[in-house]
C-alpha cells in the first residue's frame, strides 16, 4: 500500500469561516460549555482563544474556545 507523502494540514480554517459568517450574520447562537452550562447570544467577535458573546439585556461574555463543547445556531 503506498504511503502519503504530505500531512493533512494542521488548520483548514473552516472555523474561522464559520465564526466568521456569524459575526457577520449576526446569527443568535446557543453556546453549550463543558460543563453543560448553556448561553445564548451573538458572536460579535472571536480569535484564536476566545469567543465574545453579546447578550441582549445581560453582560457580554467573554468565553475562551477550549471551554466550548459546540455552538448552535438558534432560529430569530
Amino acid at each position: 500500500m503506498a504511503k502519503s507523502k504530505t500531512k493533512a494540514p494542521e488548520s483548514t480554517l473552516a472555523e474561522n469561516k464559520y465564526l466568521l459568517e456569524l459575526v457577520d450574520n449576526q446569527q443568535r447562537v446557543k453556546v453549550k460549555m463543558e460543563d453543560n452550562q448553556e448561553v445564548v447570544g451573538h458572536v460579535e467577535f472571536f480569535d484564536a482563544t476566545f469567543v465574545r458573546l453579546t447578550r441582549p439585556g445581560e453582560p457580554n461574555l467573554f468565553i475562551y474556545k477550549h471551554d466550548i463543547k459546540y455552538i448552535l445556531e438558534e432560529a430569530e
